[in-house]
């Protein structure tokens, strides 16, 4: 089989993003629904240590970092770039936001309903989810009182902070870069942007076994960054068959010893992820006629989650 780079993939929408994205934010649903059950962990989790939400959250973060690095030096207008990933986030996230206090909120809240509009509580949960300025937060008064994983109103939403902030940090790095390249020339913002994936990659894997920092800001954003590294590289990185399986395989085998699998699999997933979002084509490549339902899943998981354990 030829060998492909990525950057000869890179402007093509004719790729797999729609449903690699869809299948993660099913894997999300899917590991969500054992601790709001009560049944206990996902049956992988004892081998591995790792969730299936994890996996998914991994590959989320990897091929944002490449598709918005893309956004990013793809165009020269920081006022375009800012409004892209704004309308990538917040109008279906208001949505969202809407649904869940005035509809699932409303129906399983057993407070009366002019106390639970007029909570502080109600409020707070509305007004910080929708800015992700200062966090997010999971409570509704009076909702999902009687279940095993108590007031979870859509849970998953608390990496969506992590995500504005590894947007943020991406326009802040790369406008100085842009800025000082032109001093040190043109192979600074390739250099640069790979040195700091590899820096927060290996700063996450120390994290693992010697904790210095909060796991979730460490672990996101060694993900992001290693999505913009190979975006930086991808003029030399070259999609392989032979590769993948060989590190699917390194991988599979390295379950045998758990410190050993979290290595291999913080290294190898992102080569997986880009190959899996290129090089399988054929009936696979009809899903793009769908569009892009990830997002709308995934901020709708908790909620749907819940309603499924509440009413089983």
């Amino acid at each position: 089989m030829s060998r492909h780079s990525i950057l000869e993939y890179t402007n093509s929408r004719d790729n797999n993003y729609n449903l690699i994205r869809f299948i993660a934010a099913t894997l999300v649903l899917f590991s969500h629904s054992f601790p709001l059950s009560g049944v206990g962990g996902e049956p992988f989790f004892k081998y591995i240590e790792m969730t299936g939400g994890t996996i998914a959250v991994d590959i989320f973060f990897i091929s944002s970092g490449f598709l918005v690095a893309n956004s990013f030096f793809g165009r020269n207008n920081i006022i375009a770039f800012v409004w892209a990933r704004f309308l990538r986030i917040y109008p279906a996230l208001i949505v969202a936001m809407i649904f869940c206090v005035l509809i699932v909120g409303l129906f399983f809240t057993d407070k009366p309903i002019f106390i639970y509009l007029n909570s502080d509580e109600t409020h707070t949960y509305f007004l910080r989810n929708i800015t992700l300025f200062y966090g997010v937060e999971f409570n509704l008064p009076g909702v999902f009182l009687d279940i095993p994983y108590k007031n979870a109103v859509n849970g998953s939403i608390w990496t969506l902070p992590y995500e504005v902030k590894m947007y943020a940090y991406l326009a802040i790095f790369g406008t100085f870069l842009k800025y000082f390249q032109k001093c040190f020339g043109r192979d600074l913002i390739k250099k640069m942007l790979l040195s700091f994936g590899v820096l927060a990659l290996v700063s996450h894997i120390i994290n693992h076994f010697h904790f210095f920092i909060s796991v979730h800001s460490m672990h996101l954003l060694a993900m992001f960054f290693m999505g913009v590294a190979f975006y930086a590289y991808r003029d030399i990185i070259y999609l392989s068959s032979n590769l993948f399986f060989l590190f699917s395989l390194v991988i599979l085998f390295s379950i045998l010893n758990k410190d050993l699998f979290f290595v291999m699999y913080s290294v190898l997933l992102p080569y997986l992820v880009f190959y899996l979002a290129y090089v399988p084509k054929g009936v696979i490549r009809k899903f793009n006629n769908l569009g892009d339902y990830s997002y709308g899943i995934y901020i709708c998981i908790s909620c749907s989650a819940v309603y499924c354990s509440v009413n089983s």
